[in-house]
């Protein structure tokens, strides 16, 4: 039978490979992982202990994930050092990345594609009219998923499981 600590590497070192698939540090995800799952705020020297990384790996990953809002400095009575802790709420979480992945990749991607397909209705010559079609058909996907992802950002996590289950139960009976 595996230990507490053996459970705690295996999900800190596997969620530092999910966050390197997903385009994010991987020791910046270990760090998140090591702060959610600890019940207590962690100091910086708590944190390069656990993990065995340096202080200034620490401090930019830190510095990262405040930026994105899923951590945060907080302060605990008696003690001089900074401490960190990381939201604890997985829906809250997720949709604070998703905030923040939407802001850094998809917008910028929405506005070279509406720049692209501006361009190209701009050259009148009938030669563009697939690559026209195609970057169009890719700006309005995106669009969609934005208006979903806007709208899923204003209901609560229980009403986004109850459509959720819905859909798929309409989807069930469409295919039987």
């Amino acid at each position: 039978m595996e230990t507490v600590d053996q459970v705690k590497e295996k999900f800190i070192l596997h969620w530092g490979e999910m966050g390197s698939l997903w385009g994010i540090n991987r020791t910046m995800a270990q760090i998140h992982a090591l702060l959610f799952i600890s019940d207590k705020p962690l100091s910086a020297n708590e944190i390069m202990d656990e993990l065995a990384i340096s202080r200034g790996n620490v401090s930019m990953a830190l510095r990262e994930l405040i930026a994105w809002g899923i951590a945060s400095r907080v302060h605990v009575k008696g003690e001089r050092r900074e401490y960190y802790t990381t939201e604890k709420d997985v829906w809250t979480m997720f949709r604070m990345i998703a905030r923040e992945r939407k802001k850094r990749e998809v917008d910028p991607t929405i506005n070279v594609l509406r720049d692209s397909v501006a361009q190209l209705n701009a050259i009148p010559d009938a030669n563009v009219a697939y690559e026209r079609e195609q970057l169009q058909s890719l700006l309005n996907f995106f669009e969609t998923s934005v208006q979903v992802y806007e709208d899923l950002e204003t209901h609560n996590p229980n009403s986004i499981l109850k459509l959720l289950g819905t859909a798929l139960r309409v989807k069930s009976a469409i295919s039987s």
